[in-house]
């Protein structure tokens, strides 16, 4: 267990599946961990507050309040993402998909200023930004913004390092699936992958965690995905 003792994180996104796994192995690595979510919440050890990464009044009091802190996680999608075949697709679900991107943006640009500098951010993508996944053509747009992102921004923020994990087909609640149409969905489509069953919150976070600590690691998005990407 890496020991973030006297360090200080913000989790957005921070109360369920991969941030909540990444709220948790903070918390127990010794770090003082501050978790947002536009919902109520609870977690034993760590700070729960309310807020919407799309509304920067809230984000830059937040951040004003923590002035100092360490880490920056953005594990938040911004609200419903459009699925489905593209030439089907409505343009405002399209559009509306891109809040992730915004919720990322807001929270760099409002928080890097509040960090130490030796401080660390890191956002999420995914697998279908580099990879055609039918009815993702959306989520892969954003990843793809996700990325690129990622690559420009660390010119202009360091010396506050920022990087990306990008999971592949993970099993969290966001999924309203349930039992076997569950089962079944994350079996499907995950049987061509290289490691052939949805991933764990936990193992995407365990990336987050290494993106944190690990200090000459800069502008460079880690996949999480069983080998999803080259199949």
């Amino acid at each position: 267990m890496t020991d973030f003792s006297g360090k200080k994180a913000i989790v957005l996104g921070g109360t369920s599946g991969i941030g909540l796994a990444t709220t948790e192995m903070l918390r127990d690595g010794g770090a003082e961990v501050i978790a947002g979510s536009r919902r109520e919440c609870e977690i034993e050890g760590v700070e729960c507050v309310q807020v919407d990464v799309l509304d920067r009044t809230a984000l830059s009091a937040l951040f004003e309040k923590h002035n100092g802190f360490d880490y920056l996680v953005n594990a938040a999608t911004g609200g419903p993402r459009a699925i489905g075949p593209f030439l089907e697709m409505d343009l405002q679900g399209y559009q509306n998909s891109f809040a992730k991107l915004w919720g990322y943006v807001n929270s760099v640009r409002l928080g890097v200023p509040h960090m130490t500098p030796t401080g660390a951010v890191v956002l999420f993508s995914g697998y279908p930004a580099r990879k055609w996944r039918a009815g993702a053509i959306a989520i892969g747009s954003v990843g793809g913004s996700v990325e690129a992102f990622i690559h420009l921004s660390a010119n202009e923020i360091k010396p506050v390092r920022i990087n990306g994990v990008s999971p592949g087909l993970i099993d969290t609640p966001m999924s309203p699936l349930k039992g076997d149409e569950r089962k079944d969905y994350y079996a499907k489509g995950s049987a061509e992958h290289l490691i052939p069953r949805a991933g764990t919150a936990e193992e995407v976070a365990a990336a987050a965690i290494f993106l944190l600590e690990n200090q000459f690691v800069t502008g460079t998005i880690v996949d999480v995905d069983g080998g999803a990407i080259v199949t």
